[in-house]
């Protein structure tokens, strides 16, 4: 398969927008050049820069809408999702970088690069991209939309009639919760919330009290909605959907009697949201979370999102009062927030333009019985969501929950959602008199209310709920149940690479292992013991955890591939995982392959790997997938020749924050669960319609199929092989 910057077959009808923009798709970009290699496996220039890396990989996820093979509104989706990835990335990554500066606390990574250089870098990449974005929904998007009855219809476009329905909800809905602010001594800028929308609006005249501010800013109440469909009969056919800010837009004047509206124009600003503990003074995790939540609406601003036509007074007025340089301003030609336009998914029925739906498998074990623990008696299960159902594992605890022979249930809890069914069989079962003990980690990022309600459900119906362990959050997936049968006390586990929320089971790629193995049993049990109480480490008999083992058994294994090579047999890596950064796993696949150890990395986002230098990685290969699904699988597979091939499904990804600073779990499959992994991983190598391939420059091209291969999409093969 070739990986040249090839473009996907266009069809002949394909418009001149899109060949524009196809053709100026780049290898996504370089972010450091290679010149000269040298042989200290620590040397910076082996090393990508994480933060630019991560942004790469949002990149890639703006290039799905111009994939014409995907339906329409799913492109859409993919050009929203890049806002939404973005608003993270600055909300978080770039916050931490210009806290850095503040405080003159620089650090830097392996790669060695300067904060003051990595934000430089990024302004530059991610001006270039939201450009593209803006041009791909105003040339490409909106145009497609309307040919397909879907229109976004603008103020100029309006017919009278359309006008007057406008003007009514705008006094019915909007006029009631709108609050203008005009800017003089006694009301100073507002203090605006994190990503909301604003306008900033110059005026001319003097209001009721003689003042002449000249300035005003009106914030949008985030209670309304941003896209608001038009009534059919007020429209021709189709789908009719005008912005929130086209009415505030119109109607501007109408909050300011008897003055002029010189101009109004939409802003946005993104603040840090990271929350910052120290974990020292910290005596009650909960109600410090609680005390801080507030607090990330109202961070430091890292980024601000204008309006082009804003004129250069307006803005000038808004960079002062954020304190943002030139290169933290982005001037797009549309909405601001983009991210709202997701609404879409809600206002449009058109089955057709969305991907074409499925049922997610059933393994025979649990078709054919109701009663899973007689099945996992029986037999080790594993599933891969979303290809295959994520219900065997809500009915282990629904079944759990029901059984008077089931004692205890133990469980962790990381991003799930407060009614979720889990939840509500975890709340059952408290309630019919069972031993309930969840581990919640509170710290998961941008979900910490939800875990916090979730925290007082499940206590408030009996269930024993701590948050794991201060300074190491719980991201292991680890669900026990412990039920009596005769004179002895059974235990059924489930470990996964995802979290227990069954929507996301239906997005993310994932690996499930339900198995009542007694030996990992007693390993999930002794891993929850540390989790809630205390004590010493413990060894386990299967499984591998983090912070103590995980992290030491990837460089045991990968000297081992390395020993093989040396004596004579052949050595094969293949490591599937969400992120690559941890340099001591990097060092080690790096002497991996320059002892002749072939490496396979399928890496959706972060890589700081750099492969095919001469010398030093000439033996790797770095692909991302990018597709239907967010791929997030995580699992190790080693050849091990002269023995059995070692693989480990696990919740960590090779960072790390995940193998020094959580708690998380690896599992090692054998026999056809191993043999299955490995088929699967090979899906994955020989995508070549969604697969992008890693440069040594830092540069990603999309894999195209050779003259006469046939086109093959790993995610497509799984869902023709496991679902229905």
């Amino acid at each position: 398969m070739s990986t040249t910057p090839v473009e996907p077959d266009m069809a002949p009808e394909q418009n001149e927008a899109t060949a524009a923009l196809l053709e100026s798709r780049e290898i996504l970009p370089t972010i450091d050049p290679i010149e000269e290699v040298p042989v200290d496996l620590k040397a910076p220039e082996l090393y990508i820069n994480r933060e630019l890396s991560h942004l790469q990989f949002n990149v890639r996820v703006l290039e799905q809408a111009l994939d014409e093979s995907y339906p329409l509104l799913e492109r859409l989706m993919f050009l929203l999702i890049f806002s939404s990835n973005l608003d993270e990335f600055f909300e978080i990554r770039v916050a931490d970088q210009l806290r850095q500066l503040k405080y003159g606390r620089e650090a830097v990574g392996p790669d060695a690069m300067h904060p003051q250089k990595v934000l430089e870098k990024i302004s530059e990449i991610c001006a270039i991209n939201v450009d593209r974005q803006y041009k791909i929904l105003n040339d490409i998007m909106f145009p497609a939309l309307a040919a397909e009855n879907i229109r976004f219809i603008r103020r100029g476009e309006w017919t009278p009639a359309q006008r007057a329905w406008v003007k009514e909800y705008f006094e019915d809905q909007v006029l009631p919760v709108i609050s203008p602010i005009g800017l003089d001594p006694s009301h100073p800028f507002p203090r605006l919330v994190n990503k909301s929308l604003n306008f900033i609006v110059g005026l001319d005249g003097k209001d009721a009290f003689g003042r002449e501010t000249g300035m005003a800013i009106i914030p949008a109440p985030r209670s309304l909605p941003r896209l608001i469909r038009l009534p059919d009969e007020l429209c021709e056919s189709g789908d009719n959907l005008i912005f929130l800010s086209s009415i505030i837009h119109e109607f501007a004047e109408e909050l300011f009697p008897g003055m002029k509206v010189d101009g109004c124009y939409q802003f946005r600003i993104t603040r840090n949201a990271d929350l910052s503990f120290d974990f020292e003074e910290i005596e009650d995790l909960a109600r410090a979370l609680r005390g801080e939540l507030h607090s990330r609406k109202f961070g430091d601003a890292v980024r601000l999102e204008v309006d082009s036509r804003t004129p250069a007074e307006l803005l000038g007025f808004l960079q002062a009062e954020f304190n943002l340089p030139d290169s933290h301003v982005y001037r797009v030609n549309g909405p601001v927030n983009l991210t709202r336009l997701m609404a879409v998914r809600d206002l449009v029925e058109r089955p057709e333009l969305r991907w074409k739906p499925f049922t997610p498998g059933m393994p025979n074990k649990f078709k054919n019985s109701d009663d899973v623990f007689t099945a996992l008696r029986k037999n080790d299960q594993l599933l891969q969501h979303p290809f295959q159902s994520f219900s065997p594992v809500v009915d282990l605890l629904r079944q759990a929950a029901k059984d008077p022979q089931v004692v205890a249930i133990k469980q962790t809890l990381y991003r799930t959602g407060v009614n979720s069914d889990i939840v509500n069989a975890l709340v059952e079962a408290a309630r019919n008199g069972k031993e309930v003990t969840v581990v919640i980690e509170l710290r998961a990022r941008f979900d910490e209310e939800s875990n916090l309600q979730l925290a007082s459900r499940l206590q408030e119906a009996g269930c024993l709920v701590v948050y794991g362990v201060v300074g190491y959050k719980t991201h292991a997936k680890m669900m026990l149940v412990v039920r009596r049968e005769g004179s002895e006390l059974v235990r059924y586990s489930h470990l996964g690479t995802g979290n227990y929320h069954s929507g996301t089971a239906r997005l993310y790629t994932d690996y499930s292992y339900m198995t009542a193995d007694p030996e990992i049993g007693e390993d999930v049990h002794k891993i929850f013991q540390q989790l809630t109480g205390m004590g010493k480490i413990q060894k386990l008999q299967k499984l591998y955890n983090a912070p103590f083992t995980l992290h030491a058994k990837m460089l045991e294994l990968m000297q081992n591939e390395i020993r093989n090579v040396k004596a004579g047999r052949k050595g094969h890596i293949i490591i599937k995982v969400n992120g690559l950064t941890e340099p001591k796993l990097i060092r080690g696949l790096y002497e991996a392959s320059q002892a002749g150890v072939k490496v396979d990395l399928i890496i959706r986002g972060m890589c700081r790997l750099r492969p095919g230098l001469e010398g030093v990685s000439e033996n790797i290969r770095v692909r991302s997938i990018i597709g239907r699904f967010l791929e997030h699988t995580r699992v190790y597979w080693f050849a091990n020749e002269g023995g059995k091939p070692v693989v480990i499904g696990s919740s960590a990804d090779w960072m790390e924050r995940n193998m020094l600073n959580r708690v998380e779990t690896g599992f090692e499959l054998s026999g056809k669960h191993a043999e299955r992994i490995r088929r699967e991983l090979d899906y994955y190598l020989q995508d070549n319609t969604q697969a992008w391939e890693l440069h040594s420059d830092g540069s990603y091209t999309l894999v195209q199929p050779e003259t006469g291969e046939e086109r093959f999409s790993a995610q497509q093969a799984l869902l023709d092989e496991l679902a229905t």
